[in-house]
């Protein structure tokens, strides 16, 4: 299975547990793009809503493609009722958007499972003139607040972390925008801090798609052992979060 599909087998869990973006940061976002019940927005890859309620509160027309059926019907599940809210279940790449044209685009921790060619290239076309593209990631420092913990943690990493699918995906360059016909791209960072218990910290680190596709006998091993390594060294992992926002504009 692919990565950016191995997501739709825990949409619960996934619901649950991914981080959600900073108050701070959809502030700026709104005031900055000017988003609104006049603006029509889409987000790709929406999950199960992590970075949607800001942006459909506004009473923009919101629109989001989500390759993972389970997780579609997770986000209809909770916004079906808005009647700003539509979605499709499609894959971005393949999917034929019409004469469908957006004021933003905005992506969490999604675009870089596109091809950069397609991502810029497809975004760019979609894009009314003057619309922006925006982008979104969380990097997570845990090592800091819990330098003791951190070490015991990355023992069970060289241990039993061995997922059947190698992770490719960490060098997507956000800044190539710019050789797609995009302007003004800046970077701006806001700042958050999250504390988990033993078993939210198992259930987060089971989120992520290369932390599912370890085999087993690896897998429970390795996830009893997190639990077990946080429970018998302070009972809390705390994480000290940056929540990166990247912004460009189609002139």
């Amino acid at each position: 299975m692919e990565f950016r599909k191995i997501f739709d087998t825990i949409p619960e869990q996934f619901d649950r547990y991914r981080p959600r973006y900073s108050e701070e940061l959809f502030q700026y976002l709104i005031h900055y793009a000017e988003i609104g019940p006049n603006k029509k927005v889409l987000e790709i890859g929406s999950g199960t809503g992590q970075a949607t309620d800001p942006i459909l509160q506004t009473g923009c027309d919101y629109h989001a493609i989500e390759i993972g059926e389970h997780l579609c019907e997770k986000m209809k599940e909770k916004y079906d009722q808005f009647p700003n809210f539509h979605i499709v279940n499609d894959d971005f790449i393949t999917h034929d958007f019409g004469s469908h044209r957006f004021d933003l685009i905005y992506s969490a921790a999604t675009i870089q499972w596109i091809p950069e060619n397609v991502a810029f290239s497809k975004t760019f076309e979609l894009l009314k003139q003057g619309g922006f593209l925006v982008m979104m990631l969380t990097r997570t420092d845990y090592k800091t607040p819990n330098e003791e913990l951190y070490a015991k943690i990355q023992k069970l990493y060289d241990q039993y972390f061995k997922p059947d699918i190698p992770y490719t995906h960490g060098s997507f360059k956000y800044e190539n925008a710019l050789n797609y016909g995009y302007i003004d791209f800046k970077r701006l960072d806001f700042h958050g801090k999250r504390e988990m218990n033993p078993d939210e910290y198992v259930a987060f680190c089971g989120t992520h798609c290369d932390h599912i596709a370890i085999p087993e006998p690896y897998k429970t091993l390795f996830f009893e052992g997190l639990r077990d390594v946080v429970a018998n060294n302070g009972g809390k992992v705390i994480f000290e979060d940056t929540y990166i926002l990247y912004l460009a504009k189609k002139p």
